[in-house]
């Protein structure tokens, strides 16, 4: 009887790749159709909120709780109308991949079940850190992780065989505030080029 790891290697070394057909609509009617670009902002949002928005991602301006719960039903029905059921703080650990901390947009009610995304829930949340780099060092309560939305990066829609998932690209930080992730650092040098050069 074949072991499951045999069985495992065998399929994995013989598997085929499938045949990838070109699309038959032109490139430029579908590109970014899964990304909460500016144009779908300006769509799901009032005129006021997507100019602070837009302040927020090119001058770093912090965004209020209503602007951000604003944010978070606009970018729910923009990816409900798409299909998605569920949202992800997406980040980049130190372990040379992507992370995710899934939730679904379902919230159960008194009066029954609603769809619910809140600000809160866009800006920040909490997933376990100890099994990343730096957190497996620490116990288990020590170790807390937090993601924070990073506005610079649009927001975009995960397709798979399981569903449609809205993808929120987030930094990843530890509790004490050091990175735990590749891209909180990128934004700090960015921001520290930003300076330097206009100072020159």
């Amino acid at each position: 009887m074949k072991s499951l790891r045999t069985i495992a290697l065998n399929e994995a070394q013989t598997r085929v790749s499938p045949e990838v057909k070109a699309p038959a609509a032109k490139i430029s009617e579908f590109f970014g159709s899964n990304v909460f670009d500016k144009k779908k902002m300006k769509d799901f949002l009032s005129k006021e909120v997507y100019e602070k928005l837009i302040s927020a991602i090119d001058q770093g301006e912090l965004i209020n709780q209503d602007d951000a719960n604003q944010i978070a039903t606009a970018m729910k029905h923009w990816a409900m109308s798409k299909g998605a059921t569920h949202y992800t703080h997406w980040f980049q650990p130190l372990t040379g991949s992507t992370a995710e901390k899934h939730d679904s947009f379902f919230e159960p009610s008194s009066d029954g079940a609603i769809e619910k995304f809140a600000g809160s829930a866009l800006v920040q949340q909490e997933p376990d850190a100890s099994s990343f780099p730096n957190g497996g060092i620490r116990n288990t309560f020590e170790a807390r992780g937090y993601t924070a939305w990073d506005p610079s990066s649009p927001a975009f829609i995960m397709e798979s065989k399981a569903g449609k998932t809205l993808c929120i690209p987030t930094v990843f930080v530890a509790y004490t505030g050091e990175a735990l992730d590749y891209k909180a650092p990128l934004l700090k040098a960015l921001n520290a080029l930003d300076k330097a050069a206009v100072d020159v």
